[in-house]
């Protein structure tokens, strides 16, 4: 932000900061250049200019040779010496981070070579010619094939400074992660609660769509679930006020849970900050209490997973991505009684598969093993409730039963033992859970730090995250019109030989194959074509597998879908990114252009998206459908704390409306000229009727 600030004073300076926007600036100023890893793209660019190449190139070489006068003194080694910092011999990479200026004049003396080269510079360099004789760090620093820089912890038998250098250990660090380009860049998006899916970027002015965030279905700007959240909060204020047992534990959080037990139709559920925090508390102290445990772990499970597997201590078998046999045949390795438990995901949300949830339960009750089953991803989008792939893959039975909470004996969602799940996608609010047994979820709450040891969520997200719950349970419309755009889309992008990865659910990860290549594709969209989509790249896929992770939502309209193909496609051929074609050529990549992988049949059939009606997908310009059923029954679940809701605005002109065609419609109905006739009356007679009830 320091550096973007004083970039800005010169704008009315430079023509070409004057016409470029801020989040153009930004992008430039904190990416580093492809070709020159020293440079940002926006110095690459200024060594073009005929008045800031110069000013460069004159900086830089006042930069080197002040660190090279420095190294000439005469007592430089006695400097050196009663720091305790002495050279090897030949110098190396751990002497150099040892000398303060020579470690500086390293970076000094590569940028220069790298300004040079930029600058198309002839001869040689100035990192060359400011080489000094006084400090053999220094030689060492600006010769003409510098170290590379490794870690600066010391090595044996040599002496070591007063102090550790703190800074240069975290400098290495972050090099490390921009030379394997891992480094994650963070942009500046704001959604718009009022314009979903638009947001603005650090500019208020500079609106883009956003085909990359987690919510899902646009809950995070329900009108019920705000207006929920603006009555909880002005009743309840801002802070739960401590942990769940130092007054953190109100009625919204009893009931909010209750709601979700429910919803997975298990006895009971806990509530976490998030749903990382659900999984590392939950696997961690399961682990740590279980004697013997042995955890089975799908090979592309979430950090979150890992992370808690890790905190256990207990051991662990990582079984091939959704590979049943070779799940098996690591089971048969351990005894029966050994406690296990296997740990997989229903949507893995990097390539969009399922998981085989009945087969890996028909294995745990053969090997006699618990099910921990993550449903992060699924949560509000799967099911006829929302509650989940399990649910789905009994989608008939679950409709069937509506809203008990009881169980439904041998459904697969019965047969998974523990569920995780979160608050922050599909239900646009913020928070995790985790549902299991009464006993179960006792103990978890009794033992894990995670849940113990943490400020309880505030009252306001608590009931929010409850109503978007309770509205989703009530309406099956925003699952079905999101499965509808997002075989459009997928079907569009195949149309012009886009790579999407193959999978059966909402997912949409376009194939890039390249880290460099998904960064800059990534900006370009957003630069050029005014549309958000983060680049994924190692770790979270493999190398070699990078993309670009699109999401799409009921709210994404069918302009707004083109647009996104249109761009995409651009895109691709600007930066020659292979295509499906190229891909099949190369024997494929992540399943993309393997002929028996291309098809997969999505989860959502046509007769379960047709039990929500005739769901279209949206014009620029028309409003989201909001299922006033599901509204009233979210605010009926609300009104023992809340009392009543007052009739918005919206729901005033729509009674008006209603009321008015009514009135309308009945006129219309009665007999045109309709003979009057005159009863004599005498009200002496009248007898007087009971009140009759009439609803609203």
């Amino acid at each position: 932000m320091e550096r973007l600030s004083t970039i800005s004073r010169f704008k009315n300076i430079c023509p070409f900061l004057g016409r470029t926007q801020v989040s153009t600036l930004r992008m430039l100023s904190t990416s580093s250049s492809p070709q020159f890893s020293s440079l940002s793209c926006l110095t690459e660019r200024a060594t073009k200019c005929p008045i800031m190449g110069p000013a460069l190139q004159m900086r830089s070489t006042q930069l080197v040779a002040g660190y090279a006068s420095v190294a000439g003194q005469e007592d430089v080694q006695k400097i050196h010496h009663s720091k305790g910092i002495y050279p090897g011999n030949p110098v190396t990479d751990a002497d150099i981070a040892k000398c303060p200026h020579a470690s500086a004049a390293r970076a000094a003396a590569r940028m220069a070579e790298e300004l040079a080269a930029a600058s198309a510079e002839k001869g040689d360099t100035k990192a060359e010619r400011a080489a000094a004789g006084g400090c053999p760090f220094h030689k060492a620093s600006v010769a003409p094939q510098p170290v590379e820089m490794h870690g600066t912890h010391p090595v044996a038998g040599q002496r070591t400074p007063e102090t550790f250098d703190y800074a240069q250990f975290y400098a290495s660090e972050l090099e490390k992660k921009h030379k394997d380009q891992s480094y994650r860049y963070f942009n500046n998006i704001n959604r718009l609660a009022t314009k979903f899916p638009v947001a603005h970027t650090a500019n208020v002015k500079d609106e883009v769509e956003v085909w990359c965030a987690n919510d899902y279905l646009g809950m995070g700007n329900n009108p019920v679930v705000l207006e929920t959240m603006h009555r909880t909060l002005d009743k309840y204020g801002a802070g739960a006020g401590g942990t769940r047992n130092i007054a953190g534990n109100s009625e919204l959080h009893l009931s909010l849970e209750k709601e979700l037990a429910s919803l997975h139709r298990k006895p009971a559920a806990l509530v976490f900050s998030s749903c990382y925090v659900a999984n590392d508390a939950t696997l961690s102290t399961l682990g740590a209490k279980l004697p013997g445990l042995v955890y089975f772990s799908d090979a592309s499970n979430h950090a979150s997973m890992i992370q808690g597997i890790r905190h256990s201590g207990a051991k662990k078998v990582i079984f091939k991505h959704n590979d049943l046999e070779d799940l098996e045949s690591k089971l048969k390795m351990w005894p029966r009684e050994t406690p296990k438990v296997i740990a997989f995901e229903s949507v893995y949300s990097m390539c969009g598969s399922i998981g085989p949830i009945k087969e890996i339960c028909d294995l745990a009750e053969k090997y006699g093993a618990l099910t921990f089953l993550d449903e992060v991803h699924a949560v509000g989008l799967y099911g006829p409730r929302g509650a989940g792939v399990a649910e789905h893959l009994d989608f008939s039975a679950h409709l069937e039963a509506g809203h008990r909470s009881e169980a439904i004996k041998g459904s697969v969602m019965d047969r998974v033992d523990i569920i995780t799940g979160t608050l922050g996608k599909a239900y646009g609010t913020v928070g995790g859970y985790v549902a299991g047994s009464k006993n179960f979820i006792d103990m978890i709450r009794s033992y894990a730090p995670g849940f113990i040891f943490t400020t309880s969520l505030p009252p306001a997200t608590v009931a929010g995250a409850r109503a978007s719950v309770i509205y989703q349970k009530h309406h099956l419309g925003d699952r079905a019109l999101k499965q509808i755009n997002v075989r459009k889309v997928k079907e569009k992008l195949a149309a012009v030989d886009i790579p999407v990865v193959p999978g059966p659910s909402h997912i949409v990860p376009v194939l890039v194959g390249n880290a460099g290549l998904a960064k800059a594709a990534s900006d370009k969209l957003l630069v050029e074509h005014g549309i958000y989509v983060q680049a994924i790249n190692y770790p979270t896929v493999a190398v070699g597998e990078e993309r670009l992770r699109v999401t799409v939502t009921p709210r994404h309209t069918s302009e707004q879908i083109r647009g996104l193909v249109k761009a995409l496609d651009a895109v691709f051929t600007e930066l020659s990114i292979n295509r499906v074609g190229d891909w099949t050529k190369l024997g494929g990549r992540a399943d993309v252009g393997v002929p028996e992988a291309s098809t997969v049949e999505p989860i959502w059939t046509d007769a379960q998206i047709n039990m929500a009606g005739n769901q279209k997908t949206l014009h620029d310009g028309q409003e989201a459908v909001i299922d006033t059923a599901a509204v009233h029954a979210v605010r009926k679940e609300f009104e023992v704390l809340l009392g009543p809701a007052e009739m918005s605005e919206v729901d005033r002109e729509t009674d008006a409306t209603v009321l008015a065609g009514a009135m309308e419609l009945a006129a219309d109905a009665m007999p045109k000229t309709a003979r009057r006739t005159y009863i004599p009356f005498d009200r002496a007679e009248a007898t007087l009727a009971a009140p009759v009830a009439v609803a609203a």
